[in-house]
């Protein structure tokens, strides 16, 4: 399992502006987005290739594994281009394809490439294809991108974002059948609201997602933070596995509730969020 596998912070930088490059790799960010799409305006896309290339050098193994680089759509007059770049970025860490629609689109990017494949799910297609493409052949982990989502299906949204909630469940669903690490989830947008961002993330682990896609470096901790396990929880786990030992096998119950199997796999899975870093 990759570091990528493991992250819970993947922090966008845009390509244009290759002095940010370096700053967000001490960000704490667990992995830094290299963006070559939305983050770069239309006449800068070559720049931002040529950039990144000349920075790349600077990189040492363990930055490059924790790079990713967002290409631009495969509709779009940039992503051949893109791809052709990636031979100038060795050791890269993986491939974030937004607007992914289909598991042939997955497929022809990894075959050219050779670095896990990230997409994004950010149309009706794409929900309609989450299962197919989280199954496609060299995928890392499934993303939402939930802005782009909500304009193509013409949703308004509230602050809670429920209207999304059927679409962020059906994609951890098809993450966990393709037996996938737990998927990304998207940005949000105030970069200086705390308590939004804190929200918005314990949403994001409330539905079983295992990261989120940070737009500044002082969302990171934040994110951190929300997608780790309280103190209370990490407290009735260990008191869960503890009393497991003391009952040698036989039935018991913490709390006045029974403990069975489905418990002991959430006590587990809560002290291995834990003690969890890429």
């Amino acid at each position: 399992m990759t570091r990528l596998s493991q992250a819970r912070s993947f922090l966008f930088v845009p390509g244009h502006r290759p002095e940010r490059f370096a700053k967000a790799l001490v960000s704490g960010a667990d992995a830094v987005i290299i963006d070559l799409e939305d983050a770069v305006p239309l006449d800068a896309k070559a720049a931002a290739r040529n950039a990144l290339a000349q920075a790349w050098p600077d990189f040492d193994a363990d930055q490059r594994a924790r790079l990713l680089v967002r290409v631009n759509p495969l509709a779009t007059p940039w992503h051949e281009a893109d791809l052709a770049a990636l031979g100038h970025w060795p050791g890269l860490g993986a491939l974030m394809l937004p607007k992914a629609e289909n598991p042939q689109q997955i497929a022809r990017v990894f075959t050219a490439c050779g670095v896990p494949v990230l997409p994004l799910i950010e149309s009706a297609e794409g929900v309609g294809q989450m299962d197919a493409m989280a199954r496609a052949p060299g995928v890392l982990r499934m993303g939402l991108g939930h802005i782009d989502l909500q304009a193509d299906l013409g949703l308004s949204c509230g602050p809670d974002e429920a209207e999304l909630a059927p679409i962020r469940l059906a994609l951890v669903v098809a993450s966990r059948r393709a037996g996938l690490p737990a998927p990304v989830d998207g940005v949000t947008t105030a970069t200086t609201d705390a308590q939004v961002l804190a929200q918005d993330a314990q949403r994001s682990r409330r539905f079983g997602f295992g990261a989120k896609l940070c737009i500044h470096p002082a969302q990171v901790a934040g994110v951190h933070q929300a997608l780790a396990p309280t103190e209370a929880e990490c407290d009735w786990a260990r008191r869960v596995l503890a009393a497991e030992i003391a009952a040698g096998g036989g039935a018991f119950s913490i709390d006045g509730k029974m403990v069975d199997p489905p418990v002991l796999l959430l006590a587990r899975k809560v002290l291995h969020l834990q003690t969890r870093t890429p």
